[in-house]
């Protein structure tokens, strides 16, 4: 069994450390240290604890792939079936050319592939070998640019970025990520997403797929119920954000961007 297992819990200095590592993968145990007014040991100990917890899971780097030649990064929206879910996103990861693979715990597009092409030749492939898994591919986009940012409740100087209206990531073809606080008297507050989606509220083209509440971070389903002052994170194919936010919104906000 291993620590994680055992519920192993995070501590001021652990949040600190992991906090400085997703700011920069490359920060030095000594860095880390002279920040936290601890020993360089210290650090690097805490860091091999996590590792062996399987907190810190991994170290990635980002990518500037126009600058590398490679241009073409394509969003796959994908259907899978909820029992393969699992197996068939570690089957996507060993396609060449598949940088990323995001299972999402909903019915519908529950398995995003991010892939990187020289050419639409490139990106054709990796379509072909999705389908030839079994994973139906429901939309694609060419990915214009995507944000980092560490997590904020790990800040050491509990200084929160607060998110904007206007937060978004484009994607090409009409859709981007945008993020939202809802008003207590927005339309969808107090409905559950299934029930949102059955009653028109939220239509196909607005699909949530992450909610901040407090310091919890919610994985949305079916049965997830929004609350007022939850901050909403969309995937909008609409032709305008005013129409994206429009169930988030008080009636009154809705008027003044109309």
């Amino acid at each position: 069994m291993t620590l994680h297992e055992e519920g192993y819990r995070l501590d001021d200095l652990d949040r600190r450390i992991i906090y400085s590592l997703m700011q920069d993968g490359r920060a030095t145990a000594t860095s880390i240290a002279e920040s936290a007014d601890v020993s360089g040991a210290t650090v690097r100990n805490r860091i091999e604890r996590l590792e062996d917890c399987g907190i810190i899971q991994g170290y990635r780097t980002h990518i500037d792939f126009e600058a590398a030649g490679s241009n073409l990064r394509n969003l796959y929206l994908c259907n899978v079936p909820v029992p393969e879910r699992e197996a068939l996103a570690h089957e996507a990861r060993t396609i060449p050319g598949v940088i990323n693979v995001r299972s999402l715990m909903t019915g519908r597009r529950n398995l995003h592939v991010l892939a990187v092409g020289e050419s639409t030749r490139d990106l054709q492939r990796v379509s072909r070998s999705l389908s030839k898994l079994g994973i139906e591919i429901e939309d694609e986009d060419l990915l214009e640019d995507e944000l980092f940012n560490p997590y904020e409740p790990f800040n050491p100087d509990d200084s929160p970025r607060a998110p904007a209206l206007n937060d978004f990531i484009d994607l090409t073809g009409n859709a981007r990520i945008l993020t939202v606080n809802v008003s207590s008297d927005a339309q969808v507050v107090g409905m559950s997403l299934e029930e949102a989606n059955q009653t028109g509220v939220l239509d196909e083209d607005t699909l949530v797929i992450a909610i901040e509440r407090g310091d919890e971070e919610i994985m949305p389903h079916g049965y997830t119920v929004i609350k007022p002052d939850d901050i909403v994170t969309l995937l909008s194919h609409h032709q305008t954000d005013a129409r994206a936010y429009e169930a988030f919104q008080s009636p009154s906000q809705q008027e003044a961007s109309s």
